[in-house]
């Protein structure tokens, strides 16, 4: 099973660490600490779930879980609870 979230698809991100861009508390510095390639990974819940009156077991990101906390539907979901 691949590291997504199984609603909305969402799975890591590339990016760029950058520590001390403009130097600390503002200051310039003469050489600052260069950018290197970092991995954001997707903050995934083992949750059960109740779908259409069955219960299931799915990896949801934690956006998606609030959502259905609050408005107890999410995308194609649109009665569900968490268990």
């Amino acid at each position: 099973m691949a590291y997504a979230c199984q609603i909305c698809g969402k799975t890591n991100a590339y990016g760029r660490s950058q520590r001390h861009k403009r130097g600390v508390a503002g200051k310039r510095w003469k050489f600052r600490a260069q950018e290197t390639k970092r991995l954001f990974k997707v903050n995934l819940q083992k949750v059960a779930l109740k779908v259409n009156d069955k219960k299931r077991q799915m990896r949801i990101c934690t956006s998606c879980l609030k959502r259905i906390k609050k408005y107890k539907a999410v995308r194609q979901y649109k009665n569900i609870a968490v268990v």
